[in-house]
């Protein structure tokens, strides 16, 4: 059987924000048991990530990384009608992912133990990103939705 759930995510700005538990939350409501959760992000400037999820200095070392490899005002870059950091945002995007499919195990997400799921939000303004859950599995037909 299959289901989809939205998700809607505050980004302040730029950054890694944990949504482990708000699609852990959206797997146990759906009464899901065993199967696959696929998660996609619907934006071209925000991107998903299973990441460490003890230590925050890997996400700062990500960041890191990604100011190098795609930096705001990157002078080759020719798409700049959104910003400085809008072609950056592009290529992070690409860089990093649109959608991941993570395993689901008594009623979770059958992540690592130092494993967590984030929205990487590239852009420098706040944004509300839309996450679509799409789930399929056994299920357990008495939960709600």
């Amino acid at each position: 059987m299959w289901k989809q759930i939205q998700l809607s995510v505050q980004c302040p700005g730029r950054g890694t924000y944990l949504i482990t538990e708000d699609v852990n939350r959206a797997v146990s409501n759906a009464g899901i048991i065993t199967g696959l959760a696929h998660v996609f992000i619907h934006h071209t400037s925000a991107s998903l990530l299973v990441c460490e999820n003890a230590d925050p200095a890997v996400r700062s070392d990500l960041e890191t990384f990604m100011s190098r490899t795609a930096p705001d005002g990157d002078p080759q870059f020719q798409h700049l009608e959104e910003g400085p950091d809008d072609m950056p945002a592009h290529v992070r995007s690409i860089l990093t992912g649109s959608g991941v499919t993570i395993p689901v195990t008594r009623r979770r997400l059958g992540l690592g133990t130092w494993q967590g799921l984030y929205v990487y939000e590239h852009r420098l303004a706040a944004h509300t990103r839309r996450l679509t859950v799409t789930l399929c599995g056994d299920y357990d037909d008495s939960a709600g939705e």
